[in-house]
């Protein structure tokens, strides 16, 4: 491909497709699968990872009368890829044109980036068929939402106190770190924003010992909560572990099959579709977690706007909401959700839903 994002209408670019259903007459929906890239503001670093544009997945489900749209990204710390993901959707374009439903899709599809597009499409398209919107579909009474912004990792904790200063029209900040200098970097962005809520997002850069020595310490900043301090499977050394600060759960939960686990280590679980495999599985997480007594934080993995209209569904049962991705991309869909002042409205249903 050659190029760049933005020289192209609405800054994406079509790598490929691939269309199931036309080819076979019994088959009841038409499925086209599409990669696209999306370029950054400013390059984003987390912990092992460095981005300068988000490549998304996109599915289109039609009926031949209504199209239903969905956006998944990959889960980079599982070794997914947008081609995986690619190949995992063309791999069942059979099934999926024949019809499924959103239950047989969960048996069908594993969880991960993949089943979030054609969850989410599934979703829309049945919006779009019935006349209803989303909330009549779910029962859910929307209403807009506070996300946090996120900070990712400079080199310097005067760097990370700047960007989070130019942030100053968000009340919450989650801020991105690794093993070098955290409470430094946190003691940074505290004093140039005495006024936000702070959450630390460590993406399993740290061993228990160095959680043992830092938590204190942010504590005592007014640190909200810290996510994911440990690796994936080696957080073990956390059952038990009274923490000054409530702990979350990300990469260490998925779905629902690694909730009693993570119930064991956490306090707060945060949900994000492309982990979960789309909206249906994520909304099943989100009420086993509540029985289980443990807060909701819905995330994001990136994405335009069309990745994020649906998550902002679920961002109505959680406790914590960062809904950021959009607002980090250089371009964005039309219609875009509208942000002001960290403040998400309820997205257009020409988007989605």
């Amino acid at each position: 491909m050659g190029g760049h994002a933005c020289d192209l209408p609405q800054s994406h670019l079509a790598v490929k497709s691939a269309k199931g259903g036309p080819n076979k007459m019994s088959l009841q929906l038409h499925l086209s699968v599409h990669i696209e890239l999306w370029l950054m503001k400013i390059p984003f670093r987390i912990s092992g990872h460095l981005w300068d544009n988000n490549r998304v997945v996109v599915v289109e489900l039609s009926d031949g009368e209504h199209t239903g749209r969905g956006e998944g990204m990959p889960v980079y710390y599982l070794d997914e890829s947008v081609e995986s993901l690619y190949q995992s959707i063309e791999s069942v374009a059979e099934e999926i044109g024949c019809g499924i439903d959103r239950e047989a899709l969960l048996k069908l599809m594993p969880p991960g980036g993949a089943r979030n597009a054609v969850d989410c499409a599934l979703w829309d398209l049945e919006a779009k068929k019935s006349g209803k919107n989303i909330w009549d579909l779910t029962g859910i009474e929307p209403k807009s939402v506070i996300t946090a912004f996120t900070i990712g990792i400079e080199g310097t904790p005067e760097a990370m106190a700047a960007r989070a200063k130019e942030a100053s029209i968000y009340p919450f900040l989650k801020i991105k770190v690794d093993e070098d200098r955290p409470v430094e970097r946190l003691a940074a962005i505290r004093a140039a924003r005495p006024d936000a809520d702070l959450m630390v997002d460590a993406n399993q850069a740290w061993t228990f010992e160095q959680l043992l020595d830092v938590s204190p310490k942010l504590a005592e900043m007014g640190v909200k909560l810290i996510e994911q301090p440990l690796p994936r499977g080696k957080d073990e050394s956390l059952e038990g572990y009274r923490s000054p600060i409530p702990l979350c759960a990300d990469e260490s939960c998925q779905h629902r099959g690694e909730l009693d686990q993570a119930c064991r280590r956490y306090q707060i679980i945060n949900i994000k579709l492309d982990k979960a495999g789309g909206l249906t599985e994520a909304l099943m997480l989100a009420q086993a977690a509540r029985k289980q007594g443990l807060q909701l934080w819905v995330g994001n993995m990136g994405g335009t706007s069309l990745s994020i209209a649906p998550a902002f569904v679920l961002a109505q049962l959680c406790n914590y909401v960062e809904l950021d991705g959009p607002l980090l991309l250089k371009y964005d869909r039309f219609p875009a959700l509208r942000c002001e002042h960290g403040e998400i409205a309820v997205p257009d249903p020409r988007l989605w839903g």
